[in-house]
């Protein structure tokens, strides 16, 4: 029997510290939280003190009687989660559900897992911090009274099956108050002048016009005033200047720069340091520290004196500007400074290299430069132009690294200049005015979302990465790529005292990767900000995480702050549910010129569509559903009308007609029995016949049999949940360990019949006749079976012993459960296929 029991949340991170201890103790995971509040309902006593009511998930009730079972046989149960409120929580949680005596039960944090580190943790125990607990439990209240509330009032006056979230939703907000700044922004044009000159020596460089002009006409009396004009150099000054390196990554830093530097979206970025952490290859990585520990300042000081010389080595000591920061944290950071590299895998190499430069650079020389502008001025006007110029002289820190910003793709790259002097006589080559237009602002990117929400304060480093997440599950947001547009501008060209107009395009509007409300998102957004303005205003929900922080330090009780949110908060969604209008997120687009009714964009129970007519004519409305890239905000009446010509015949293909139409999962393209899904982003109103063959001709080689088994085809393809081939009306999902491309005969043969064997070994009962089964289902559960009719059976159930009788009873019942309610019967929209 082991004297000792360690417990953590990870069966990765049991796994490292089990390397670094004895045969004294047994390391257990718990898996994350053994307790949380009910999923089907509220879970929290309003009336008590909002005392929340925690339960052992069916899921984990296996995990907890293991670890109660290792705990009894222990002398010392160490709970050894996160040093974060959400790993003090899953420590007390597990106090309680284990049942564990304050003397048998000790407490101890790291944040790295590394031997010294989990030795000097155990060396140190500490008791639950009850603070933290209070902080983590007054988020889970309060988040969860806000979308136990908020969500039924989504449900009657938007549409039904919503949710909101208290963090969440203003992160939509942000989003969708972005969007609206974009097609609100009206662009103004400026014509701004540059210009190449050669020195004396006939070295070229270039220079920009202080000023820019409004219209073509000024920009084009600029350029010719400026023929036959001699410049000169009026004015140079030469500066040192320095940069100096950031400090080393916290949890946003750290996604930001992964997601500018790697392209990771920001929940790649924690699952992957999450698993560089738990191989102790990385400090925590949840953290709101720029703080470096003195041995770790040490290390690097080391490795760059060995790497680089004396010469670059800086030590620097970073505090942290952002409130509610604890300094006893680390930035994140590399365990072991003198390994640059590392070999578990493309994406964690890569992270990994980027945290072990970023820490290193930290404590490195700033870099030193010699930065030069020179004033040009000439004989014929009163405009100067600007030349700048930037030398490094020592690179320090640039050595190794670099920070990345947002669209700095943008940002005018200084080069060098040549050698100049204060008179000397510099040649105009070319002096051109360009047409430029002012740019709207720019849409969040996941990173740019993370600066912005640690900026205003709002979520904390554990929550930024789930915050981004649900928005996108949630469908509110969704991260496109906008294709632009086509924008016309002009260029004036004076050369060889000649002046040259040409009219150029560009693209403009064109966004990938972005974050962009949908229209469902957008109809909840202007709701919620409608109705509940106090609960999204940003300062608001900045001043809660203040509050918890305020719990976390022991400084206010967690109880207060939910009772003082609640009371305003609840007093609220009851004016709203009994007052509030209905949301209809609806967009007048214009007249039908053949019906003569109006024509609106809306928003509907599955989604965004167009409505031709009003609900209370006699005559019914027509209805359409948006497509493509189509929103309720951009629809023109042009694209809603086309909408109605479906379905139509595009043409004939093997002799068939090839139909596009639009059905109950999206639009698809027909020949004879064959369906063929468009692309998510596909409008079926322009497809052409040459892109519905070719979309044809993929889905046919797709659907080609790739061998036979038993005498029945056996045909493969990429679903849902994966790869599978499809035999005899059987779905069989394809292991990693076959090559889906590959396949051979034998191969094919080997994952049926194993298949075949895991269906029969898990029947229990069959009664052919009736066409009954009972099967074995997960956690000791069974599945009883008749044609499509599922149910779940407990593992208390005995289904030996049971009757035929006993079975049918059970199907007849949960079949008047699941019978649908008659509703009247719609109008269809489908009209006669148009050619």
């Amino acid at each position: 029997m082991s004297k000792n029991l360690v417990i953590v949340e990870s069966p990765a991170k049991a796994k490292t510290i089990e390397k670094f201890l004895g045969s004294d103790y047994v390391v257990a995971s718990s898996f994350g939280h053994v307790a949380d509040l009910p999923s089907k309902e509220i879970g929290v006593d309003i009336q008590n003190g909002f005392k929340p009511q925690y339960i052992i998930s069916d899921d984990k009730r296996d995990v907890v009687k293991k670890l109660k079972d290792l705990a009894k046989k222990a002398e010392m149960v160490w709970l050894a989660s996160d040093e974060d409120r959400e790993g003090e929580a899953i420590a007390w949680h597990l106090f309680e559900q284990l049942q564990l005596k304050e003397e048998k039960t000790k407490r101890i944090v790291f944040h790295e897992i590394t031997k010294n580190a989990i030795l000097k943790a155990v060396a140190h125990p500490r008791s639950i911090d009850y603070n933290l607990v209070d902080a983590q439990q007054a988020r889970r209240v309060l988040d969860r009274l806000v979308g136990y509330e908020l969500s039924p009032v989504l449900w009657r006056k938007v549409k039904s099956g919503l949710s909101a979230g208290r963090v969440q939703s203003v992160a939509v907000r942000l989003i969708v108050e972005r969007e609206n700044e974009i097609r609100s922004f009206n662009t103004e044009a400026l014509y701004k002048v540059e210009a190449e000159f050669d020195n004396s020596d006939t070295k070229r460089f270039k220079a920009r016009l202080n000023d820019s002009f409004k219209t073509q006409k000024e920009a084009e009396q600029f350029l010719q005033s400026c023929i036959g004009a001699q410049f000169k150099v009026s004015d140079l000054q030469i500066k040192p200047a320095k940069k100096s390196p950031a400090a080393p990554f916290t949890t946003s830093t750290l996604q930001q720069e992964a997601s500018r530097k790697l392209g990771f979206p920001v929940a790649k970025t924690m699952r992957v340091a999450q698993q560089l952490y738990e191989e102790g290859l990385i400090t925590y990585m949840r953290t709101d520290s720029v703080n470096l520990s003195k041995e770790a300042i040490g290390f690097a000081k080391d490795t760059i004196v060995n790497s680089f010389g004396a010469q670059y080595s800086q030590v620097r000591q970073y505090t942290t500007k952002s409130k509610g920061a604890q300094e006893a944290h680390e930035a994140i950071r590399p365990t072991h400074m003198e390994q640059s590299s590392i070999n578990m895998g493309y994406d964690h190499d890569r992270l990994y290299s980027l945290i072990w430069k970023r820490t290193i650079a930290s404590q490195m020389s700033d870099a030193e430069l010699e930065r030069t502008t020179a004033a040009l001025a000439n004989n014929q006007n009163k405009y100067l132009f600007q030349a700048q110029g930037e030398v490094i002289k020592f690179d320090g820190f640039l050595k190794l690294y670099l920070e990345s910003y947002d669209d700095e793709e943008d940002a005018e790259k200084e080069g060098m200049l040549p050698r100049l002097t204060v008179g000397e006589i510099v040649t105009s080559q070319l002096i051109s005015a360009t047409e430029r237009y002012s740019r709207a602002p720019f849409r969040y990117s996941e990173a740019a979302l993370v600066k912005k929400l640690e900026e205003l304060g709002i979520g904390r480093p554990s929550t930024y990465a789930p915050t981004i997440s649900t928005i996108q599950n949630r469908g509110y947001v969704e991260k496109s790529n906008i294709e632009g547009v086509e924008r016309k501008y002009t260029q004036l060209q004076l050369k060889n005292s000649k002046i040259e107009t040409k009219v150029l395009s560009e693209k403009v509007g064109a966004d990938k990767g972005k974050l962009i409300p949908t229209d469902i998102g957008t109809v909840v957004n202007d709701f919620l900000v409608k109705n509940f303005e106090h609960v999204l205003d940003y300062s608001f929900t900045a001043n809660l995480e203040s509050e918890f922080d305020e719990i976390a330090d022991g400084t206010k009780p967690w109880g207060s702050v939910v009772k003082n949110f609640y009371q305003d908060f609840h007093a609220n969604v009851t004016d709203v549910s009994e007052n509030a209008e209905r949301e209809k997120g609806e967009r007048l687009l214009g007249v039908d010129p053949e019906s003569g009714k109006n024509v609106y964009a809306r928003l509907a129970r599955y989604g965004a569509i167009v409505q031709i007519g009003e609900s209370s004519d006699t005559d019914k409305p027509k209805f359409a559903s948006l497509q493509g890239s189509q929103t309720i905000s951009n629809i023109t009446l042009e694209d809603a009308l086309s909408l109605f010509d479906l379905p139509k015949t595009l043409g004939m293909y093997e002799g068939k007609e090839v139909v596009v139409s639009n059905g109950r999962f999206g639009p698809f393209v027909k020949l004879d029995t064959l369906f063929v899904s468009l692309p998510k982003d596909a409008n079926p109103t322009q497809l052409t016949l040459e892109e519905a063959i070719a979309l044809i001709q993929a889905k046919q080689k797709a659907d080609a049999p790739v061998g036979t088994y038993q005498g029945h085809p056996v045909q493969k393809g990429v679903g849902r949940f994966g790869p599978f081939i499809k035999w005899n009306s059987m779905f069989i999902n394809v292991s990693r360990q076959y090559d889906l491309a590959t396949l051979t005969a034998e191969q094919i043969a080997e994952i049926i019949e194993t298949k075949l064997k895991k269906d029969v070994d898990k029947v229990v009962r069959v009664f052919e006749k009736e066409g009954i089964v009972v099967e074995k289902a997960r956690w000791g559960r069974f599945t009883l079976i008749k044609g499509k009719m599922k149910v779940e059976l407990s593992k208390d159930t005995q289904v030996e012993t049971m009757k035929l009788e006993d079975f049918q009873a059970i199907i007849e019942k949960n079949t008047k459960k699941s019978k649908p309610k008659t509703a009247p019967k719609k109008e269809s929209a489908k009209g006669k296929v148009k050619k």
